[in-house]
């Protein structure tokens, strides 16, 4: 591991990952949702709207760069299944009533 030339210790960002590192050997799948539902219920309180459109834009144009049309046929064909499992003909009288007045 690359050591800090002044004082021969790990910096910041090395003491991070090592930290990491330790932590996935001795955690389980389990403990990281966990984590992350905290993580995302202390966001959604201390967070507003405006913050997550910008982040989903951000996330939106770099899946656009990174990603090609039959990647969102795809997923279009799977969400399209997934819709069609769970919800019934009145689902789709409805959402083509409000297509129709749009």
């Amino acid at each position: 591991m690359a050591k800090n030339r002044d004082d021969e210790k790990m910096t910041r960002e090395e003491a991070g990952q090592k930290g990491g590192e330790q932590t996935a050997k001795s955690h389980d799948k389990d403990f990281y949702e966990k984590i992350g539902q905290k993580g995302g219920e202390k966001t959604a309180d201390t967070h507003d709207k405006d913050f997550y459109e910008k982040n989903g834009e951000k996330g939106g144009e770099k899946t656009a760069d990174t990603h090609d049309e039959d990647f969102y046929e795809e997923i279009g064909e799977k969400g399209g299944e997934k819709t069609a499992d769970t919800h019934d003909k009145d689902f789709y009288r409805e959402i083509g009533r409000k297509g129709g007045k749009a």
